[in-house]
């Protein structure tokens, strides 16, 4: 098995409906909404990369925590794209994380630059290069 990630995206006959299979075996779809052609049956793709950076928030604050031996029992992180519209220029994500637990001002300092160190704000926030090719 291989350390680099991989996933494949399948679109077949029903729009809008993606299905993905990654390189451990896992499988989920994507869909768009109603109002753009699609059936509304999964997450769209925006909301999808909204997921990413949320849960890799809360894995990673989750295991510093725990090996850090912090009292945090739960984390929350709600994520919006561009609440105040779409900017003139890129993208905005607002991330607001809620950390439970019996924790100082100090641990919760720490536990912010933590999740700003996750690795999909780290990759978000970088220089991302997509190389496409087209396949016969």
């Amino acid at each position: 098995m291989s350390n680099i990630p991989a996933v494949k995206a399948t679109l077949e006959d029903t729009p809008y409906i993606v299905t993905f299979n990654d390189d451990l075996g896992h499988q989920w779809t994507a869909d768009e909404p109603l109002e753009a052609g699609g059936g509304d049956t999964a997450s769209s793709p925006d909301r999808l990369i909204l997921a990413s950076l949320g849960a890799c928030t809360a894995i990673t604050l989750k295991m510093v925590a725990t090996r850090r031996r912090l009292p945090m029992t739960g984390v929350e992180v709600d994520l919006q794209l561009n609440p105040d519209g779409k900017p003139e220029a890129g993208n905005d994500i607002v991330r607001r994380i809620t950390l439970r637990g019996d924790l100082s001002d100090e641990q919760r300092a720490q536990l912010l630059k933590v999740a700003n160190a996750c690795p999909m704000h780290k990759l978000l926030t970088g220089e991302v290069r997509v190389r496409t090719e087209l396949l016969e």
